[in-house]
C-alpha cells in the first residue's frame, strides 16, 4: 500500500487550491481597489477644504469672523493637515496602483490558464 497519494490526486488538489487563491487574490484586489478609490475621494475633499481655508483670508480680504484665519498658529495647523492629507493623498494612490496591477496580473493568469488547459484538453 502506497502512503503518497497518486499524481493525478495531487494534481487536483493543486489546481483547487490554485483556484481558491486566484478566488482570494480577485477579493482582496477589488477590495482594496475599492477602498483606495474611497480614501482619493476623501483626501481631494478633505484637500480642497483645507487649502480653501488657507486661501480664503487672501482671496477675499475677510481676516476674522470668530477666529482670526490669519492666526500664525492656525494657519500652521492647517499646513500640517494639508500635509497629512497629501500623505494620505498618496498612500490611497499607491494602493490604487498596486490593486490595479494585481488584478491586471490575475486575468493575464486566468488567460494563460484556460490557454494551458485548453491545450491539455487537445
Amino acid at each position: 500500500m502506497n502512503p503518497l497519494p497518486e499524481k493525478a490526486e495531487t494534481d487536483v488538489a493543486l489546481y483547487e487550491v490554485h483556484g481558491d487563491f486566484s478566488e482570494h487574490m480577485e477579493k482582496g484586489s477589488r477590495r482594496v481597489m475599492t477602498l483606495s478609490v474611497i480614501t482619493l475621494v476623501v483626501s481631494v475633499l478633505l484637500l480642497a477644504s483645507y487649502l480653501s481655508e488657507i486661501v480664503y483670508p487672501f482671496a477675499t480680504g475677510q481676516t476674522s469672523v470668530t477666529v482670526n484665519l490669519s492666526n500664525p498658529s492656525l494657519l500652521a495647523f492647517e499646513v500640517v493637515l494639508v500635509l497629512l492629507t497629501l500623505a494620505w493623498l498618496y498612500v490611497g494612490t499607491i494602493n490604487l496602483v498596486w490593486a490595479r496591477r494585481i488584478a491586471a496580473n490575475v486575468r493575464r493568469i486566468k488567460k494563460n490558464e484556460v490557454r494551458i488547459q485548453k491545450s491539455i484538453e487537445s
